[in-house]
């Protein structure tokens, strides 16, 4: 039972860099030549007259659809993080033979989170930003966030407290 306890802990904790990594870095949408853009700033680099690579970077556009790219991904930190400090508190208080049910559901949402947030960048990105790119690790790390939250909502529901 404590290999389980530790494998679930390890796979939450691993969804939780892969969110933050996600939300904060700098590669949702990559551009031709060498720049990236991230859901925060657009940052886009540029050799000046030294020979120096200067970046210069603004704010994002004010796009709806990107600001609620950017709730939904903080969303899913927020319900990510609670989700681990229930499954912490549920396995120490808990009776014997309780399921995680809360647990579970938080990080289901979390998952319904992360899904909804990629999808929408992924339908509206041309709105948001240049055309000429392709989507970077940020996005594909949070695709790969979504399964696995909803994989351990899941086992999270059907986990029984044993001694």
């Amino acid at each position: 039972m404590s290999l389980l306890l530790v494998a679930v802990s390890a796979l939450h904790i691993l969804i939780l860099i892969l969110l933050f990594v996600a939300t904060l870095d700098k590669s949702w949408w990559i551009l031709p030549g060498n720049g990236s853009l991230n859901l925060w700033k657009d940052c886009v680099a540029h050799i000046n007259q030294t020979s120096q690579e200067i970046w210069e970077c603004k704010d994002v556009s004010n796009s709806g659809w990107l600001k609620a790219v950017q709730a939904l991904m903080v969303l899913s930190l927020i319900f990510c993080c609670l989700s681990f400090i229930l499954f912490m508190f549920q396995l120490y208080n808990m009776k014997r033979g309780g399921l995680f049910y809360a647990t579970g559901v938080c990080q289901l949402c979390t998952s319904l989170s992360v899904f909804t947030g990629a999808l929408i960048y992924a339908i509206h990105v041309k709105e948001f930003h240049e055309p000429k790119g392709s989507f970077g690790y940020c996005f594909a790390l949070a695709w790969v966030a979504f399964p696995l939250a909803l994989a351990s909502g899941i086992i999270y529901i059907h986990l029984r407290k044993r001694e």
